[in-house]
């Protein structure tokens, strides 16, 4: 997606240890605009999939799966990665490593929000090592949902994570795929 594209290449930040930092738009200060026209692009792209419920994980990808779910006219459940005292009842849970963060979490959804009768997009804001987007995968596949795919605003396409899920048999659609990218503001996306 251009638009998109140019956005990372005008606002992006390549930082060390191949992170990308695009606050200025995507996962701090958010440009709904922007966040529209990826919604009307999933939209496209899953157009036939009978999409009724959006799973995302807090807190970077709610504010795009929120719009993205306006598109498709269903609701946005988003797996919590700590336990509060407000989730009761029955819940699914798997842990997840963030690539960004470094750390392992429990991703937690309760198991009114997910079941059978469910046709599930994911949608998050980045790929890496795809370990969030198998966390949620799971989830999917407890509930007994169907997984119809899974959207993602950037995939880094020069980590393991985009092949993983897709050798899995997931209908996988990245809105900028990063091939490579460099410290001094070199990135290269896949045509």
């Amino acid at each position: 997606m251009k638009l998109l594209e140019d956005r990372i290449r005008e606002e992006g930040v390549v930082k060390e240890g191949n992170v990308l930092k695009v606050d200025m738009f995507l996962n701090h200060q958010m440009d709904v605009f922007l966040f529209r026209q990826m919604a009307k692009e999933w939209k496209k792209l899953f157009a036939d999939a009978g999409v009724n419920k959006i799973l995302t994980i807090e807190a970077s990808g709610i504010g795009i799966a929120c719009i993205a779910a306006e598109e498709f006219g269903c609701k946005v459940v988003f797996a919590k990665k700590t336990q509060g005292k407000n989730l009761d009842g029955e819940l699914y849970t798997t842990q997840i490593t963030s690539f960004t963060k470094g750390r392992v979490f429990d991703v937690i959804v309760e198991k009114k929000f997910l079941g059978p009768e469910d046709r599930v997009l994911i949608i998050d804001d980045f790929l890496a090592n795809g370990c969030a987007l198998e966390g949620l995968i799971r989830i999917v596949r407890e509930s007994g949902a169907e997984l119809v795919g899974c959207g993602i605003a950037i995939e880094k396409g020069f980590q393991a994570g985009g092949a993983k899920i897709r050798s899995m048999g997931v209908h996988l659609e990245s809105l900028a795929i990063i091939e490579s990218m460099t410290p001094d503001g070199g990135i290269v996306f896949r045509e």
